[in-house]
């Protein structure tokens, strides 16, 4: 049983070594793609591969069409939109993710951003206080759990919105539900971006619903660059001089929000949400287990895609 670890970005060192630990204790062998620059070397790689643990890296249909013997693909965090659903499907293959492993460093992060933009981007004027602001969590998954946790650590009121969980559910967390986004944008002074990238929520994050949020506004994305709709929080940020935008995903009018907004708009080079040492560690040693697991006792919880 061959188990490939295919990461144009490579994880740390502490996670390579549980990961071999974990596939090496199953009496798999172990082979690393790390830093690849042609596509062609990952199609090499995966020919004889039974299994593959990645990050951000592109598994599309020519990549799982190319691996013959592939049972099981895991992305090592919880987006999986570089990966073809449906061709995995087609070709037999189960993908997984493994959720709420970088859930902590990506909420830290979503405060940091805040941090700096209530106070002006660290620029030397006076900024304000996420004290006793209202932020709204748009989707209470394992990252909306962590960001409220946080974010009540610094005495924030905390509100959600999630279509598929029950207010009873949010609720019972010390954090206020509400019934729509649009009640969550009108509410909240402070949002925080969590929902994925689907044909429903792709630039659903638009005029309208920004313009709603009151005076002095904050987004937050550490979600998806697909789910705002740029050209429109350009239109709202020139009509509001109130209104702040911070992003870990670098949109793809990056350089036209930067010289527009220069004191009240600022993405990070690369998406960085898991971008550290503990996450790396858990999410890689998460998805060799569970790899292991399905080989050995078909275990399929953290499944994405149909059968």
């Amino acid at each position: 049983m061959k188990v490939l670890v295919a990461t144009d970005k490579p994880f740390a060192a502490e996670a390579v070594s549980g990961i071999r630990n974990a596939v090496e204790k199953a009496g798999y062998e172990l082979v690393l793609l790390e830093k690849y620059i042609e596509k062609q070397q990952l199609l090499d790689a995966v020919a004889d591969a039974d299994a593959a643990i990645i990050r951000s890296d592109i598994f599309d249909k020519e990549v799982l069409d190319a691996a013959k013997n592939m049972k099981i693909v895991v992305r090592a965090g919880a987006g999986f939109d570089n990966i073809d659903l449906d061709a995995a499907t087609a070709n037999n293959i189960c993908v997984m993710n493994t959720p709420g492993q970088n859930a902590n460093a990506v909420a830290e992060l979503a405060l940091g951003l805040a941090v700096y933009a209530v106070r002006n981007l660290y620029n030397g004027t006076s900024g304000t206080e996420l004290m006793g602001k209202k932020l709204g969590i748009h989707a209470y998954g394992n990252v909306g759990r962590n960001v409220a946790r946080v974010a009540k650590g610094f005495g924030m009121e905390v509100y959600a919105y999630d279509p598929f969980l029950s207010a009873e559910a949010i609720e019972k967390e010390g954090v206020k539900a509400v019934k729509s986004a649009e009640e969550l944008y009108a509410t909240c002074q402070f949002v925080s971006l969590h929902i994925p990238a689907t044909a429903e929520t792709k630039n659903s994050i638009n005029y309208s619903l920004l313009s709603k949020m009151p005076k002095n506004a904050l987004l937050i994305n550490t979600a998806r660059k697909e789910v705002i709709n740029e050209a429109e929080i350009v239109k709202l940020m020139e009509e509001r001089k109130d209104f702040k935008y911070v992003t870990d995903i670098m949109p793809g009018n990056n350089a036209e929000m930067a010289e527009k907004f220069a004191s009240r708009y600022f993405s990070t080079p690369k998406k960085m949400g898991a971008q550290t040492a503990e996450a790396n560690t858990n999410a890689g040693i998460a998805a060799a287990n569970q790899i292991v697991d399905f080989i050995e006792n078909g275990n399929e919880k953290f499944r994405v895609n149909k059968k």
